[in-house]
């Protein structure tokens, strides 16, 4: 359908109609979304009467730091936060390096044992070895109280897997093939033609590995004992665990700490630098989303 049929169609009062309609849906919707989180900020920079007399609200009567101050002097956050920043972005570079290195192999249908790989693939998303087996894993490779073990155990996504070696399948025949007679290997043809035309792939699963990897807690109190290496969400877990035992030791604690709103400060906290990184993947990740999911 040409560009001016296109137009044309959109420009009749139906197609009008139907453009105000889907916007003011899609408005709703994105009011409801956002609506939780600003509340959230503005909790943050209200004091504890504030917080105790409304039960919602957007922007706050009293605006006050005391949240951020206790969070800020509470724990060593600085550093949590850089710890977790590294651990995000090796562990990022380290899950797309793998994902994609054994998305691309598995894509091609020359290889050999090919489909006995994918069945094993697949299995790994039904089965697991559990909690224990994993901790008992990672205990003997010597890896507790180390920060790859926060990244090892999950360098590979099984679905993300399957959904980026879909990817790889829809790319047309004769472009590997022109490839490979102009003398690439099969490596110089991922490095130089498949990755670059995947830009819209790795953004988008630059931002789910790297929100996974930021947002990751569980193992981080698993396998990490030594304070000093800490997350940002074990430490804000522990702020917000002092903040409670404290507000519900005495009378004058409870005025002294602002403890609903160190808990919704913990939240903006955690989450506003992870949200910092989209801007810049915004580009590719409406595209990322939708490919790979036709073909199997």
């Amino acid at each position: 359908m040409s560009k001016k049929r296109k137009k044309d169609i959109f420009n009749t009062p139906a197609g009008r109609v139907f453009d105000v309609f889907n916007i003011i849906i899609l408005g709703v919707f994105g009011f409801i979304t956002i609506v939780p989180f600003l509340f959230v900020i503005a909790g943050s920079f209200s004091s504890e009467l504030e917080l105790s007399t409304r039960h919602f609200f957007i922007i706050p009567h009293g605006f006050t730091l005391e949240a951020y101050k206790y969070i800020f002097d509470a724990g060593n956050i600085f550093r949590s936060l850089l710890t977790t920043i590294g651990v995000t972005v090796v562990g990022t570079i380290v899950q797309l390096f793998c994902t994609f290195s054994m998305a691309y192999p598995l894509s091609r249908k020359g290889l050999r044992g090919r489909s006995f790989l994918m069945k094993c693939v697949v299995i790994t998303m039904v089965f697991s070895g559990g909690m224990i087996p994993t901790f008992l894993v990672v205990k003997s490779l010597g890896l507790l109280d180390s920060y790859w073990a926060l990244i090892l155990p999950v360098a590979i996504n099984p679905f993300n897997l399957i959904i980026i070696k879909n990817t790889f399948q829809e790319f047309p025949e004769e472009l590997i093939e022109a490839a490979k007679i102009d003398g690439c290997s099969e490596i110089r043809t991922f490095i130089k033609i498949v990755l670059p035309l995947s830009m819209p792939t790795i953004a988008t699963f630059t931002l789910f590995y790297a929100v996974g990897t930021w947002n990751d807690f569980f193992n981080a109190f698993l396998y990490i004992n030594d304070s000093s290496k800490w997350t940002l969400q074990i430490i804000l877990r522990q702020i917000t665990l002092m903040s409670d035992i404290a507000a519900n030791g005495d009378a004058v604690a409870t005025l002294e700490i602002p403890k609903e709103a160190v808990k919704l400060g913990t939240i903006a906290v955690a989450t506003i630098p992870i949200l910092c990184i989209y801007p810049f993947l915004q580009k590719h990740f409406a595209k990322g989303m939708m490919l790979g999911s036709v073909k199997g």
